[in-house]
């Protein structure tokens, strides 16, 4: 593939899927407990489908459960609520979202807080910096679904605690019927002309598209991926120039004009121009060339998942081709994009519909250097934007 949440063919037939690589709470129910695996194997403990003695097996498991609780997964990001739709009409498991709108950080604290819990996530969809703190954490089951192997080493963990499943590009949004001329770049921000208007998806502490935004305004601003710091210091200059807006970035606020610029994932701001053209929103998207990042989200397994048969059927439906091209339907570039694409299963169409990238974006952070950004966000974000 491209380049990242990604597209050679992806973004806009812009990039490949290579470059965007990146190193990369439900509700109280009952249902069955999980059962046993074909073969006597516990399905806690299936690292394949093959411990299942093959499909028929997963899916007869995860069908015995009944259930799939997953949490964090808003109906419009990257085209989740057709991707929780096809799969209850596939299998006829019913599925839990939980707290839609929040954070990677409230996944983890879902995981670790319900442990041992029916309402615990079954599954999780992470930013990088917060699926690499969970798997050291011990959180996650390894498991590697079927097409595995096609997943670039560069994209998952070798033993299948966490692998890339969408990606795409930081950009900026903007409404341009109250905004008179939409920024472009980082540096636009700056202006004058943004009063209160410039929004982040979440927390960078917290959620991981804020936490891209700042990684992006870094390496706008002379930083690095060793150096994060250059991006909380340019939003610090946002907020004493007037132009930060604390409203957290949703659907609804964009609908209601109360965050007219919202610097968030390509994928999103793409789909919210679709979404809101017939409500009158002439929503524009910029992937600013200044500061140029692109980032994959992560797929994992809750080690301790009170469905683990449904929670590994749903890692092998959004691993295949109908999940992957599900994402793609979104504006977000797959983690198969490349393999599809030689084999032939790749949505075309929608690949097309990918927003180009003026300047691709091809080496992305490694752990250590992930983790060291998220400590230094966590360390100084708030002291940046007070006041």
């Amino acid at each position: 593939m491209s380049v990242h949440r990604a597209r050679t063919a992806a973004f806009a037939a812009v990039l490949t899927a290579a470059a965007l690589s990146l190193t990369a709470c439900g509700s109280a129910g009952s249902s069955a407990k999980s059962g046993d695996a074909a073969g006597g194997k516990n399905a806690k403990t299936a690292t394949s489908v093959a411990d299942f003695g093959g499909m028929d097996g997963l899916v007869a498991a995860a069908k015995k459960e009944g259930k799939l609780h997953v949490i964090t997964l808003p109906r419009d990001w990257a085209n989740y609520g057709k991707l929780m739709d096809d799969f209850k009409a596939k299998y006829g498991i019913e599925i839990e979202d939980e707290n839609p709108d929040g954070s990677s950080q409230d996944e983890i604290n879902a995981v670790t807080s319900r442990k041992g819990q029916d309402r615990a996530p079954d599954v999780v969809d992470l930013g990088s910096a917060f699926a690499i703190s969970a798997a050291k954490q011990g959180l996650l089951a390894p498991y590697k679904v079927t097409d595995f192997d096609k997943i670039p080493d560069t994209m998952k963990d070798p033993a299948g605690l966490r692998y890339n499943d969408y990606g795409g590009y930081m950009s900026i949004g903007c409404d341009a019927k109250k905004v008179s001329a939409c920024p472009k770049t980082f540096a636009d921000l700056l202006k004058p002309d943004y009063k209160g208007m410039v929004a982040l998806n979440g927390n960078p502490t917290k959620a991981g598209a804020a936490f891209g935004a700042v990684y992006a305004a870094a390496l706008s601003n002379g930083g690095s991926l060793d150096n994060i710091q250059p991006g909380i210091d340019f939003f610090g200059k946002v907020k004493q120039a007037g132009n930060f807006n604390p409203v957290e970035v949703t659907p609804a606020t964009i609908e209601k004009g109360e965050t007219p610029i919202s610097i968030d994932w390509s994928y999103l701001n793409a789909g919210y121009a679709e979404k809101f053209k017939d409500k009158g929103i002439d929503w524009q998207v910029a992937i600013p060339a200044d500061g140029s990042y692109a980032q994959y989200y992560n797929q994992a397994i809750n080690k301790d998942a009170p469905h683990p048969a449904a929670a590994r059927l749903w890692e092998e439906y959004l691993y295949s081709a109908q999940g992957q091209n599900g994402f793609l339907g979104g504006y977000a570039t797959p983690a198969l994009f490349d393999a599809m694409k030689a084999a032939g299963t790749l949505d075309a169409a929608a690949a097309a519909k990918l927003p180009t990238v003026e300047k691709p974006f091809t080496t992305f952070p490694t752990q250590d250097q992930t983790d060291a950004a998220k400590k230094t966000v966590t360390e100084n974000w708030a002291k940046a934007i007070a006041g």
